[in-house]
């Protein structure tokens, strides 16, 4: 099975991008979490790349959505 980027529905704090990204690679979502503060502190391109994920990463299907 083919691992493929999405947002994550389950595992959100606001739209699943960071949880999505840390199945993607493989990596606990809080050190994607702490990357994009850091980005955010160290020249503020964090929020600008979290929206444009936002709205690029498609959502996560359900099971329900599936059948």
């Amino acid at each position: 099975m083919s691992t493929r980027l999405v947002r994550s529905q389950s595992d959100r704090m606001i739209g699943g991008v960071c949880a999505g990204l840390g199945r993607y690679f493989g990596i606990d979502p809080v050190l994607i979490r702490l990357a994009f503060v850091l980005l955010t502190l160290h020249g503020g391109a964090g929020p600008l790349i979290y929206l444009l994920l936002l709205f690029l990463m498609p959502v996560e299907a359900s099971i329900a959505e599936e059948r």
